[in-house]
């Protein structure tokens, strides 16, 4: 039977224990560095903290220790793996080849996203140097996940929600030529998201102040079942930056479309134990979202950017059909019903993102917290000319873009599409919820020569509590009142699903014994539960080995005998890696030597020829270099049409 796993981030502990509590069969969290992520960092008594709670549900915790190491760093990465094993980690997601080369604890090594996990032949090579899961490329569609599955065992692991960063992951410098901030040293500055210009050689701006690299954000919900079949068992979740309302409703969405499948597929099961009851209706719309894509799961879709505006819009919810100072008349969808403190937003004629909240409703009037005019201002220079239609479908909609003075008053046109980025009534709705899991377990109730034992039968743990013996007065009213107080678990992560009495005379039981038996009960599954975990952990299969020289040919492998800067190698260690699997050059990582001349700075899926109807393919002309521009700098676009990817490239 096969497990399958919903694995979400965990930003902290906070965030972590509410990932648990709402469904997830693991979470993934960042220790105290080396993280990928700098600004999120947490302290291994967390850790352990975390991981004590999920062994109570056999739920995961793994610890991204996914950054590029300077030798100088080995040493201390090392001991914070031990620590990571120590505290009761699962498994470590890792980057950097060199943690293969020292002598690490015997826990599970999961191969981040960031070593550009794209084909058969690299998966199976990390099989065959000991890696357990391997997170793929978020570009890969179905039929290749197929493909690495039909040549390799290994766990396959894929990102099914969240923000999509536009190049293959490991493969992006942009941020470290830019400004010194290296991604794959956990410093990423996201110059992805920003404005830029598009232009031609010639220096003429053919777009002008747009989100050019910006994508919207992963959404595969509907294509789970067709993941699960081409070889995917741990689905992910993108988010360690996020704060627990989001990962609360995506684990509680996930965890229900997930749980609908394995009901009805004998031959899946769920990861963990427990189940959650939130106190919401999960809808990924009312996440932050710059909009949904599925990516390349089935080839390349149309509009997978986000041009406008890498801000959240949320929910579509209806059309603005008349505008008179703050007060807006709507035409809502059905089933949308608008409170006071509501966000709304919409772009305006010039595709700026505004935004508003909602100080009133009356019927199909909204009254807004800022004035809405319906004018926007035209005084910029014209950057199309429209007299050439040829080049008409290089702007979305063939619109043309104008440089417009923002006004100060927020801008409309009759029939903006109107949507909610902030619902006050469910927002809150998230915020109280505990997710509330809980383990079934069935009771046994017996006596003792002079007391009661109270037991958790499929967990066998018993506790025993000496007490005297009454012989109860009304039987029928005492077994009543027993399975009552019994059936009774409160805030704890049990819930009772029989309770059997062996009592040959009913005794009438204290409230106060029953409840002294319970807690009892309860500190000694928690214990049994962690002590499992850890005794599968401990003297079990060695997770690791964690030197492997020679234990297949690299280079032959991936034919491979040279490795440039983009494998990423910044320490002696990675490098006697690579060399003693067949690799006879290796080019420094950028991140230890800047080489002299161009470099590929980026490699992406994401096409803005094809984004903007210039698809060489399609309209059959030569694809040549387009240029970006902000005032970071000026970079070139090259275009690979046979592997249809577009590389950017610093000049």
């Amino acid at each position: 039977m096969k497990k399958i796993e919903l694995l979400s981030p965990a930003k902290n502990l906070e965030v972590g224990l509410a990932a648990i509590n709402h469904g997830a069969d693991a979470v993934y969290i960042g220790g105290p560095s080396f993280g990928a992520r700098e600004k999120v960092g947490n302290s291994i008594k967390d850790i352990e903290t975390l991981c004590r709670h999920a062994a109570i549900f056999d739920a995961k915790v793994y610890v991204t220790l996914n950054t590029l190491l300077f030798d100088n760093e080995l040493e201390q990465a090392r001991k914070l793996a031990w620590d990571c094993y120590n505290a009761g980690a699962d498994a470590l997601i890792v980057q950097d080849m060199a943690l293969l080369m020292m002598d690490m604890p015997p826990i599970a090594l999961h191969a981040s996203t960031q070593c550009n996990n794209t084909t058969a032949e690299k998966v199976k090579f990390l099989e065959d140097v000991g890696f357990k899961q391997v997170v793929l490329a978020r570009e890969l569609s179905v039929n290749e996940i197929k493909e690495i599955r039909s040549k390799t065992t290994v766990p396959l692991e894929f990102f099914v929600h969240g923000a999509l960063c536009v190049s293959y992951s490991g493969q992006c410098y942009l941020s470290h030529v830019i400004g010194h901030r290296s991604a794959n040293r956990g410093a990423c500055a996201q110059p992805c998201r920003l404005k830029w210009n598009l232009e031609d050689e010639n220096g003429n701006v053919l777009i002008a102040d747009r989100h050019l690299l910006s994508l919207r954000d992963m959404n595969n919900s509907k294509n789970l079942e067709e993941l699960i079949d081409a070889g995917i068992t741990s689905f992910k979740i993108e988010g360690r930056l996020k704060d627990a309302d989001y990962v609360k409703n995506t684990t509680a969405y996930y965890r229900r479309a997930i749980d609908e499948i394995i009901a009805r597929r004998p031959d899946l099961e769920r990861a963990s134990q427990g189940v959650s009851s939130p106190s919401f209706e999960p809808n990924l719309e009312k996440s932050f979202s710059r909009g949904f894509t599925d990516y390349f799961a089935h080839g390349r879709p149309k509009n997978i950017d986000a041009p406008f505006t890498p801000k959240s819009m949320g929910e579509y919810i209806g059309e603005i059909k008349k505008t008179d100072g703050k007060r807006l008349t709507v035409k809502l969808k059905d089933g949308i019903t608008l409170h006071n403190g509501d966000g709304l937003c919409f772009l305006d004629d010039d595709k700026q993102l505004q935004g508003f909240n909602v100080n009133g409703v009356d019927g199909n009037v909204v009254l807004a917290s800022s004035v809405i005019s319906t004018e926007a201002k035209r005084n910029g220079e014209i950057l199309f000319d429209t007299k050439h239609p040829k080049k008409k479908d290089l702007f979305t909609k063939g619109e043309c873009f104008r440089k417009a003075q923002v006004s100060t008053s927020l801008r409309s046109a009759r029939n903006d599409e109107l949507y909610r980025n902030y619902d006050i009534l469910w927002q809150r709705s998230v915020d109280n919820s505990t997710g509330n899991r809980k383990l079934p377990i069935k009771l046994e109730l017996s006596e003792t020569s002079d007391g009661l034992r109270l037991t958790s039968v499929d967990e066998n743990v018993s506790i025993c509590l000496q007490c005297p013996k009454d012989i109860a007065k009304n039987p029928e009213k005492a077994l009543e009142t027993i399975r009552t107080k019994l059936s009774q678990w409160g805030d704890t992560k049990f819930v009772v699903e029989s309770i059997d009495i062996q009592l040959d005379t009913i005794y009438f039981i204290p409230a106060s014994v029953l409840g002294e038996m319970k807690r009892q009960l309860v500190t000694e599954l928690e214990l049994s539960f962690r002590l499992k975990r850890n005794e599968v952990k401990r003297n079990g299969e060695i997770l690791f080995d964690t030197m492997h020289p020679n234990t297949k040919d690299f280079s032959t492998t991936l034919e491979m005998t040279r490795l440039s800067y983009l494998a990423n190698v910044t320490n002696s260690l990675s490098r006697q890696f690579y060399e003693n699997h067949g690799v006879t050059h290796i080019d420094d990582g950028l991140e230890k030597s800047m080489p002299e001349g161009e470099i590929v700075v980026m490699t992406t899926k994401h096409c803005i020829r094809y984004a903007n109807g210039l698809c060489a393919k399609e309209t059959g002309k030569p694809a040549t270099p387009l240029f970006i521009s902000n005032v970071n700098g000026r970079f070139r676009l090259d275009f690979d049409c046979k592997k249809c990817c577009m590389k950017v490239v610093n000049i």
